[in-house]
């Protein structure tokens, strides 16, 4: 894999995580006793990215969509809560997927982050609010991470058994030794070669 394609790749999946950001926006809250859950459709591309990227660049596609989401349609306070969320959830998973190893699948990470997720605007909403009280939403929004977060995971599992581009990536990706993905990047630049 080359670098022009590694880029390709990383602005697909940031565009698509984009579309689909912006087609959950357009969709009115399916939850009615749950107001302000959502599905967390654009999740779907970052566990594809968590799966068949370095750390550093499926970070990239987190950021490139908090970013472009919110020029496209969003406001300041949806920035930060979307961005609460959205790290919560990506370091979430990324812990569960490192130290989980085997024993967890796309599944249950999908799950963790549903729930992070939830989190980490939670905690955005008791700052603003200046109470802890908002944190009691906390079992409501849960319920409906685990249910969207396993969701997300089956149609992610989909994804990554049928598309050719997405198995290529991600047997490039477990090719490389878990130590050398952390540090691939200090090695290259390395003065001692």
């Amino acid at each position: 894999m080359n670098r022009t394609q590694k880029m390709i790749y990383i602005s697909l999946l940031s565009a698509q995580a984009v579309i689909l950001g912006l087609i959950e926006r357009s969709i009115p809250f399916p939850f009615a006793f749950a107001p302000g859950a959502k599905l967390g459709i654009a999740n779907l591309i970052v566990i594809v990215a968590i799966y068949t990227l370095p750390l550093k660049d499926s970070f990239k596609v987190v950021w490139m969509r908090l970013l472009m989401t919110t020029l496209l349609g969003g406001t300041l306070s949806t920035f930060l809560y979307s961005t609460a969320g959205a790290l919560f959830s990506y370091a979430g998973m990324l812990f569960v997927k490192f130290f989980g190893g085997k024993h967890v699948s796309i599944i249950g990470i999908s799950a963790t982050g549903g729930i992070l997720h939830n989190l980490g605007q939670l905690f955005v909403a008791s700052a603003i609010a200046q109470t802890w009280t908002v944190l009691l939403y906390l079992p409501v929004l849960s319920s409906m991470g685990i249910l969207s977060g396993i969701a997300i995971g089956i149609a992610a599992n989909y994804l990554m058994d049928h598309v050719s581009t997405i198995q290529r990536f991600r047997e490039d990706q477990e090719k490389t030794p878990r130590k050398s993905r952390w540090l691939r990047r200090e090695s290259v630049n390395s003065p001692y070669k």
